[in-house]
């Protein structure tokens, strides 16, 4: 009865043990720009999820349309630390400006579903609650893709533009910004996406898209 292995067994062993590490650690290493996407794409999903679960039709607020639950990127504000992060919010009325500023404040960003005590930002302005490198930042630091993935640039593009999505209450994506729209729906003015919207994440040399489809915001993951 065979109880060990013989030497040429054990050669054959670390040979392949070799293979397999030459071919399964780039993977690893690039593993973090997949992951990256994958995260993206989950809170793209939740925002989503947010604008058909919060419908914010208002008969007493006529820019009601303004408040919908969006996604909104952000390569180089210094308070995200100078990296690629976003957040999800709802913007709200300004009662003494009376208009909506197109940009979160605390009060309006989600609320992380894995931890109810963290926001969903990865830093965006000048508070210390969404300031990154404050040590009162309240938001989720793995929403900083530079600091958490190395990502080093976030483009939109084709049927998508200027680094935010937004959704309606049947989870249509719309581009743009809603704080600048003059209705919920009008032609020219509607932002709905008519093509597919591509997400790119860029990491050195690499680069993965995420890719939103019009009217039913269907997602899936390009590399």
């Amino acid at each position: 009865m065979k109880t060990a292995f013989t030497l040429i067994e054990l050669i054959f062993v670390i040979i392949v043990i070799g293979i397999l590490s030459a071919v399964m650690i780039p993977n690893i290493e690039n593993n973090s720009l997949q992951q990256a996407a994958q995260q993206v794409a989950s809170d793209i999903r939740y925002t989503q999820h947010l604008a058909m679960i919060d419908d914010k039709y208002s008969s007493k607020q006529s820019e009601w349309y303004k408040e919908r639950w969006q996604i909104v990127f952000a390569n180089d504000n210094q308070y995200a630390n100078n990296k690629p992060a976003y957040t999800i919010f709802s913007d709200s009325y300004n009662n003494t400006s009376h208009s909506y500023s197109g940009d979160p404040k605390e009060s309006e960003i989600a609320i992380n579903p894995g931890n109810v005590n963290k926001i969903m930002t990865g830093g965006y302005n000048n508070t210390a609650a969404l300031n990154y490198n404050d040590e009162n930042f309240k938001g989720s630091r793995e929403l900083n893709l530079g600091e958490t993935y190395g990502i080093t640039l976030v483009t939109l593009s084709n049927g998508c533009s200027y680094g935010r999505i937004s959704f309606d209450y049947l989870g249509r994506p719309f581009s743009g910004d809603q704080s600048t729209m003059t209705a919920p729906y009008k032609a020219n003015t509607q932002r709905l996406i008519s093509r597919d919207c591509n997400i790119t994440l860029f990491q050195n040399n690499d680069k993965i898209v995420i890719q939103v489809s019009p009217e039913t915001g269907f997602l899936k993951i390009i590399q």
